[in-house]
């Protein structure tokens, strides 16, 4: 269980901020800034005030839960209802996800030299070596026409 202390840490760290430059936005020393940190000490309601100002999410610092509201309605929805998933289909709608969205980089080739021989005995009309990369159709079973 992560207690005020570690979430506030944790907020900076977000905003990607040092202890001073976190600490003057909330209208503190540097000092302050590092006993909130430690959990010695608690902010007052004006350090709140001043952090959410600057996009300190207060509503996670004072309970654990990230404040919904900040969320547009249909990104709302779509959070809500990905919670109430169980594991699998989570792993489903991050399938989807993740195959919808367009690659930033090439991605690195994933061909791997295989050391591997083909033998054939008999009759062969088509043989595929390496990976399948592009659709292919392979019709088996189709009757040679007879010369006329």
């Amino acid at each position: 269980m992560k207690y005020f202390f570690d979430r506030l840490k944790e907020e900076r760290k977000r905003l990607g901020l040092n202890q001073d430059e976190f600490a003057a936005l909330g209208g503190v020393k540097k000092g302050a800034q590092f006993n909130y940190e430690n959990g010695s000490r608690t902010p007052d309601s004006d350090y709140l005030v001043a952090v959410a100002a600057a996009g300190v999410d207060v509503l996670y610092l004072l309970t654990g839960e990230h404040a919904l509201s900040a969320l547009p309605p249909d990104e709302h929805e779509l959070l809500t209802g990905y919670r109430k998933l169980d594991i699998r289909a989570k792993a489903r709608v991050l399938g989807v996800v993740e195959g919808s969205i367009e690659p930033t980089a090439a991605p690195a080739s994933r061909s791997v030299e295989r050391n591997t021989q083909m033998v054939f005995h008999g009759k062969v009309g088509q043989q595929i070596h390496g990976d399948v990369t592009a659709p292919q159709t392979i019709n088996v079973g189709r009757k040679k026409k007879s010369p006329s």
